[in-house]
């Protein structure tokens, strides 16, 4: 007998179920029918959220009965989670924590914590496991879940002499691991030694492991982290995620960086991506996009890892990625070490945990206090680190006042000034700032650092085949260049020009597409627009694009930029609906899975190269350039074309977004190597 509602019509992918259970559901109706009249928003997690009758509460038959058929295509916000539970658990055996306790005194004041006892709390205490039956493979697990790639080897006797000083109280149990779980739950629980051997380990000792950090968590004293070490991998590397260890998987291939389709996404594949980057275990499997969606090829689909490989290139995967979009790739959250910089920072004030006054620990005449960061220059790119610090995911804003936000009157004072951050690092104390030699003007209190985080971001991408697809050159006359004029959208021989002669214009047109897991919105609210009366219409950012033309050497000959007079979807993947349109002073914004497009022949969608000699360039287009709108990845809001210019005709060819190329293939672009432009 089968209750309607009581199956589910489609899995956690979207795929149809076997067809034995929808034929049980549709053919064979029988038992309650729990709902009638239901009303829906769409946004309701389960069934009973929504408006009805009351469950049970129906006056159908079943020849009204239901149904869905699923989409393959996932809804933006789609998660799905896969993590190990934090425990070992075999029937009624449960352990309730493990760590790594460090027991020599040099190992003790570092940070992380790389070798010592292995330790487990049952029943509330802590309890070393006798080493009798302990393999490297247990070893290599250990490191793994917290955070380290990989174990070596330790000097035993010195952990002789302290197990003769202190006698251990051993755990009940031995562990037997293969090597490739992910995390200690995973693995099985061996025989109870305690229970042969009267409460000792026979010949043995506490189990010790030493682990090999990856090159960005290397031991350091407690006072002076290292500053964070940026990773450049030359096969693998992950993107759009807000920590550390976090992101979408990427591989490269041919000269070209593309993701990895999650048909058959695992754990396994998942850690060998994380230990290849110096992480430790996977802690999660993404599939769905959920870290956002890459650009460019689809390289590698149903992969499979025994979890040995040193490469999840040496994995055995399927070479034809047919039928895998965007919307399927794969991501990872991998175990990192604990580096306690969490300890040292926190927000005060705010409404929620997500936001308030940056407060920081730091070391004053011997003693550690909390004070305020100067908020003179603080921007986006900093409130990023502070999200990223305390685990809070992305900035949405950062504040340069926070009067309104009462923190804790003994850390009014300022700590820290000239605070320039990348956006990379792992700690504020890792970005460039005055160190002891502090200078704040205003001082901090009600103009301290803010910041208010979010679990999402938005991610603009511009699409670099439209602009080769759609460039071509225009002599336009003065008098039909007013407007622009006004807008300083010419170049400034312009001003000097009668209003008979033309300018030369190198035009194309822009698609700017939303491929973050958050709607794109401007940084000013509406009241705050600028209205041009002359192109009638709001500016909602006063420079949402910057096109700029160099000389191979690097020498910039033109330039022209793109005020965001209208941001809205133009148009949006399948099943997606547009929620922004600036007609009738609408709201202004990007939806996730849509698109706005600046035509190529709209006003200031140009170049002005009137004044530019034949030759050979690059063209450089930046979104979004002055960081005013956080994105959870700004190395993609660059695009690059090689262009040929012979005085009367002009070509775009090799154009692709920042970072999607290998650094060898990049060189093909003179001194434009770095993909990351300030324009602070």
């Amino acid at each position: 007998m089968y209750q309607v509602f009581k199956k589910k019509s489609c899995n956690r992918r979207g795929k149809k179920i076997p067809m034995e259970v929808l034929i049980n559901i549709y053919f064979f109706p029988s038992g309650p029918i729990w709902f009638d009249n239901l009303h829906c928003t769409g946004k309701e997690k389960t069934l009973a959220q929504c408006p009805s009758n009351g469950i049970g509460v129906s006056d159908c038959k079943h020849s009204e009965d239901v149904g869905v058929l699923c989409s393959d295509k996932r809804i933006p916000g789609f998660k799905f989670f896969n993590a190990l539970p934090n425990h070992v658990e075999n029937l009624d055996i449960q352990v309730e924590d493990v760590h790594i306790r460090a027991i020599l005194s040099s190992y003790r004041k570092r940070i992380p914590v790389t070798e010592g006892y292995v330790e487990v709390k049952d029943g509330g205490k802590w309890k070393q496991i006798c080493n009798t039956e302990w393999t490297r493979f247990n070893s290599r697990v250990i490191c793994g879940m917290f955070g380290f790639p990989g174990e070596r080897k330790y000097n035993a006797r010195v952990y002789k002499m302290f197990a003769r000083r202190r006698k251990p109280t051993y755990w009940d149990f031995s562990v037997n691991c293969t090597g490739n779980e992910a995390h200690l739950s995973s693995c099985k629980l061996g025989q109870s030694l305690l229970q042969k051997s009267n409460g000792t380990c026979p010949g043995g000792l506490p189990v010790v492991v030493s682990c090999v950090p990856g090159r960005a968590f290397a031991p350091t004293p407690m006072i002076g982290f290292r500053k964070a070490f940026r990773q450049e991998q030359p096969l693998v590397r992950l993107r759009g995620g807000a920590i550390v260890g976090e992101g979408r998987v990427e591989v490269l291939k041919n000269g070209e960086w593309g993701t990895i389709c999650d048909d058959n996404w695992n754990l396994l594949s998942a850690t060998v991506v994380c230990r290849e980057l110096g992480f430790g275990t996977a802690k999660e499997a993404l599939s769905g996009g959920r870290l956002g969606q890459g650009m460019g090829p689809v390289h590698m689909n149903e992969v499979e890892c025994s979890g040995f490989e040193k490469s999840i290139t040496e994995c055995y995967f399927n070479k034809e990625a047919l039928g895998c979009s965007h919307e399927e790739d794969a991501a990872v959250m991998c175990n990192v070490p604990e580096m306690g910089f969490q300890e040292r920072l926190r927000l005060n004030g705010g409404r929620n945990p997500y936001e308030g006054r940056v407060e920081v620990l730091v070391e004053r005449n011997g003693s550690l206090v909390w004070g305020t960061v100067c908020s003179e220059g603080w921007g986006t790119m900093e409130a990023m680190v502070v999200c990223r610090q305390l685990g809070l995911g992305f900035a949405s804003n950062a504040f340069q006042e926070t009067w309104y936000w009462p923190g804790e009157v003994s850390a009014d004072a300022v700590v820290m000034s000239g605070v320039r951050c990348s956006g990379t690092e792992m700690s504020l104390s890792h970005c460039l700032h005055h160190g002891a030699h502090l200078s704040c003007p205003k001082g901090g209190g009600r103009h301290a650092a803010g910041v208010s985080c979010s679990e999402t971001a938005p991610d603009l991408v511009l699409n670099p085949q439209v602009v080769e697809q759609t460039t071509y050159m225009e002599d336009r006359p003065m008098f039909m260049l007013q407007c622009a004029y006004e807008e300083n959208c010419l170049s400034s021989t312009s001003s000097q020009v009668p209003a008979n002669s033309y300018r030369r214009l190198l035009r194309f047109s822009s698609q700017i597409h939303n491929n973050g897991q958050s709607d794109f919105r401007p940084k000013a609210d509406k009241h705050a627009w600028v209205w041009h009366d002359c192109h009638r219409h709001y500016h909602s950012m006063e420079v949402f694009t910057i096109y700029d033309l160099f000389s191979l050497n690097g020498t910039k000959v033109a330039e022209g930029h793109k005020a965001s007079f209208c941001l809205e979807d133009s148009e949006c993947d399948e099943g997606i609906e547009k929620r922004y349109e600036c007609a009738n002073f609408g709201d202004q914004g990007i939806t996730v899975g849509c698109w706005d497009t600046y035509r190529h022949d709209i006003d200031c969608q140009w170049i002005d190269i009137t004044d530019m000699k034949p030759g050979d360039y690059i063209l450089q287009i930046v979104i979004n350039p002055n960081y005013e709108v956080p994105e959870s990845d700004y190395t993609n809001n660059i695009v690059k074309c090689r262009c040929r210019y012979d005085g009367h005709r002009v070509w775009m060819y090799s154009c692709h977004n920042g970072g999607s190329l290998s650094t060898e293939t990049e060189q093909t672009f003179p001194g434009l190597l770095n993909n990351q432009v300030t324009h602070r």
